[in-house]
């Protein structure tokens, strides 16, 4: 099979890796460490999995601000979004 054409770089590489892990992860968690759905700020009741899937989703439209926005390295988007993901699996 030939996969050139998506453009497999190191970087794509690592970036599906790490979602293909963190849904690992997180299943493992589930059957593991049941939990019962929490409300936070949003005043919605999140489990893990849906905290995650809001930290993804604010992750991507974190760094495509940053592409468009900022001047910056691509590497301090990735700090801004750690921090977000903290605050939302602490708070929502």
């Amino acid at each position: 099979m030939n996969l050139q054409w998506m453009a497999w770089t190191g970087p794509t590489a690592i970036f599906f890796g790490v979602i293909a892990g963190l849904l690992v992860l997180f299943t493992i968690l589930g059957i593991r460490y049941p939990e019962t759905p929490r409300v936070g700020i949003l005043r919605i009741e999140t489990t893990r999995g849906d905290r995650l899937f809001i930290t993804l989703l604010g992750s991507a439209f974190i760094n495509a601000g940053w592409l468009a926005l900022s001047g910056l390295p691509q590497g301090w988007a990735l700090g801004l979004c750690a921090i977000y993901a903290a605050a939302v699996f602490r708070w929502v």
